[in-house]
């Protein structure tokens, strides 16, 4: 990102404050993520929505706004669902400018959730639980239609009649990628598809759609002084089946996912999602490693081979290579 435009976008957010570092900080792919440091001694955080900041490769199938499942960037996502969690009373970082493709946000310095329950379960306890009673709230809320916020609330209207059936075409086109760079999906691919058919005709019907993080790992949970939760990356917002959101939980939290379980979400839908989504989280991680700009190689392969393994394991109960959940890399 261009220096002289950084120091621009910090004059008209803060007047006369004196910027005198700018460092990228760990993770981030569709957009930079830089610290603001001032020279007295406060900071910021610069989100930064240009295409070279972006590592993911275009894909005209990916440019539907109506498609639950394109991943989001820029300005108007990530305001659209600041309004919507604001309105909900939840935490975010509060938003000083925002400026053409840059947002300036307020910094909370220090680890994320995930690195302070690692660091020290018991002190981290108390965020936890906030965080699920915050997931309860969105749960609590409810969207006139399922699909990304930033969309629904614009007024559009979901293409497929059911959120089963969009992430059914979401889930088919994500088996077909994996099968051509993962030689183990593709020998298996007929029986992962028809098993994705099977567990998408079991689902029951509904017409209820929660507010939906979509991509809640405890990484992007960040801790305010007070030690309030603070929801992160939060561009793919969206009204969805809660099952959704807790399968990515589960996935990514492994054991610490008893510390936000509920158990009371629908078993069909919830294996259904486990499916479709171990199929993504394998597909992704390799479409990312195709590029050559996988900002940490080894943990990506890491997340495509175990996403791989398992998504054979729940089609044919056969375990190709040791499956045990990734754990990213403290910043």
């Amino acid at each position: 990102m261009d220096g002289a435009r950084l120091n621009r976008a910090a004059r008209a957010a803060f007047g006369g404050r004196a910027l005198v570092d700018v460092r990228r900080l760990a993770g981030g792919t569709r957009k930079g993520v830089h610290r603001l440091t001032f020279a007295d001694g406060g900071s910021a955080v610069a989100y930064v929505w240009t295409p070279e900041e972006n590592r993911w490769p275009e894909r005209h199938d990916e440019a539907d706004p109506a498609d639950p499942f394109t991943a989001s960037a820029g300005p108007e996502p990530y305001l659209a669902a600041h309004r919507r969690l604001a309105a909900l009373g939840l935490r975010t970082p509060e938003i000083f400018l925002v400026d053409g493709d840059v947002a300036i946000v307020e910094d909370f310095p220090g680890d994320t959730l995930m690195g302070r329950l690692a660091a020290d379960p018991a002190a981290a306890e108390p965020t936890v639980r906030q965080l699920a009673g915050d997931l309860a709230t969105m749960r609590a809320a409810r969207g006139p239609a399922y699909g990304k916020v930033s969309f629904v609330d614009g007024g559009g209207t979901p293409r497929e009649s059911s959120a089963e059936g969009d992430a059914l075409r979401y889930g088919r086109r994500m088996l077909a990628e994996a099968a051509a760079r993962d030689p183990r999906i593709a020998v298996h691919a007929a029986s992962i598809a028809d098993r994705l058919s099977e567990l998408c005709a079991a689902v029951r019907p509904r017409a209820e759609y929660s507010v939906v993080h979509g991509e809640l790992g405890l990484d992007h949970v960040l801790v305010a002084p007070d030690g309030r939760p603070v929801l992160a990356d939060t561009e793919d917002l969206m009204y969805f089946d809660v099952e959704w959101e807790h399968v990515f939980l589960r996935i990514r939290l492994g054991d610490d996912y008893r510390r936000l379980a509920v158990d009371d979400l629908d078993e069909g839908r919830f294996a259904f999602y486990l499916l479709v989504q171990r199929l993504s989280l394998t597909a992704g991680p390799l479409r990312l490693l195709a590029t050559g700009r996988a900002p940490d190689p080894a943990f990506m392969r890491r997340i495509a081979e175990v996403n791989g393994a398992e998504a054979v394991r729940l089609c044919t109960g056969r375990t190709t290579r040791t499956a045990t959940a990734p754990r990213r890399p403290s910043a």
